[in-house]
């Protein structure tokens, strides 16, 4: 026999699991829930009389959803018995109400009004991660999806997130919801902020001064083979360097060869402000990204600080001959056509992988033998 306390507290912990929560809450399929009681054993009536009397009050005073009565005959008990076996509910309140949880209902009345007042594409996420919610105030939530769903990659256009003005937010609102905006994209962008950053994926500048992977790719011309360094602090190369490879992604370190005269400056991603910088003007520079419309739009914001830049292994020529084997789903393209600062063949090469069905081909994944033979032409050129 349960007891109604000890279905109230399985209803507690089920309330506790992100699946069970969202399925209870957003898919009326769910319902109505049926809750086995047990009926107690004829040893239990012969001689537990008093306990089995309190069982049965205790359940007669449950006022919450529907007890389902049933008469059973037991030859201790004189005459038939009408005892409880199940216990239904038929909805989301009447479950929560259920569990004698006052920090339960708290939640339950606060993701109901959020869930009222957002775009449904966000309910399994408020639902699940209400971590993310409960201590906000409920505007400030509401005002986190209205913004989430204005933003689109590469919206940001170089400006810090305290400068962008969408939905009447305050300069601080990017740094006080961070977290929650970063989540209600990658429900959006299929997870690409989670994977590239909030800044990258915006196309906003950094906050803080970005630290860049810097190589050498000749023995001798710095103490150490690769290092961090601030952007502010790359000038410092002028010296030692005539070769500049600006490469998107730091992964693809191990592909570099050895070149005379040349560093590589690795993982800038979007933080490319540094290229605008006096000492570059000097050196030969050239970049090398993935394939993709984000590859794309890196070279271009290169090209506009530096026009003389080489394109290496970002055409169309190299994508189809390796697409097939390589070639995957590029997320979320980027919006708003095709970026200044293209040539007219990459301008072509950008509007060409937007109708691929697969238009991303990752850089470290080119055969690096390839990538060597491409380099020292361009070196030596």
């Amino acid at each position: 026999m349960r007891s109604p306390d000890e279905i109230a507290a399985r209803l507690a912990k089920a309330w506790q699991s992100a699946d069970v929560r969202e399925a209870r809450l957003l898919d009326p399929e769910s319902w109505p829930l049926q809750y086995a009681i047990g009926r107690p054993s004829p040893k239990a009536i012969a001689e537990q009389t008093e306990h089995v009397k309190a069982h049965l009050d205790r359940w007669r005073a449950v006022e919450i959803g529907r007890v389902h009565w049933e008469t059973v005959i037991y030859r201790a008990g004189g005459g038939p018995v009408e005892v409880p076996h199940r216990w239904e509910l038929k909805n989301p309140s009447e479950w929560v109400r259920a569990t004698r949880s006052a920090t339960i209902a708290a939640e339950y009345r606060r993701l109901g009004e959020l869930v009222q007042q957002m775009s449904s594409q966000f309910h399994a996420l408020v639902v699940r991660r209400r971590q993310l919610v409960m201590e906000r105030p409920v505007p400030e939530v509401i005002k986190a999806a209205e913004v989430a769903l204005t933003l689109f990659p590469g919206c940001a256009q170089g400006r810090p997130l305290r400068a962008l003005s969408v939905g009447n937010i305050d300069t601080k609102f990017f740094e006080r919801n961070r977290a929650l905006i970063c989540q209600m994209l990658d429900v959006r962008f299929e997870g690409q902020v989670g994977e590239l950053g909030l800044e990258h994926f915006l196309g906003a500048a950094e906050e803080d001064e970005r630290w860049l992977l810097v190589a050498p790719l000749a023995s001798g011309m710095l103490p150490f083979r690769q290092q961090r360094v601030r952007a502010s602090e790359l000038s410092q190369l002028a010296a030692v360097a005539s070769y500049v490879v600006i490469v998107e992604n730091e992964r693809s370190l191990h592909q570099l060869p050895e070149l005379p005269g040349t560093v590589a400056i690795l993982g800038a991603g979007l933080s490319l402000g540094w290229v605008r910088d006096a000492w570059l003007t000097s050196k030969r520079v050239a970049y090398w990204g993935d394939m993709d419309t984000w590859g794309l739009s890196m070279l271009a914001r290169v090209r506009l600080a530096i026009p003389s830049v080489t394109a290496l292994l970002m055409n169309q020529d190299c994508f189809d001959q390796y697409a097939q084997e390589l070639a995957v789903c590029e997320p979320a393209p980027v919006d708003g056509g095709i970026p200044d600062g293209l040539t007219p063949d990459e301008g072509a090469f950008f509007a060409y992988l937007l109708a691929q069905e697969r238009g991303r081909l990752e850089q470290e994944f080119l055969p690096k033998e390839l990538v060597s033979k491409v380099m020292c032409v361009w070196q030596r050129a």
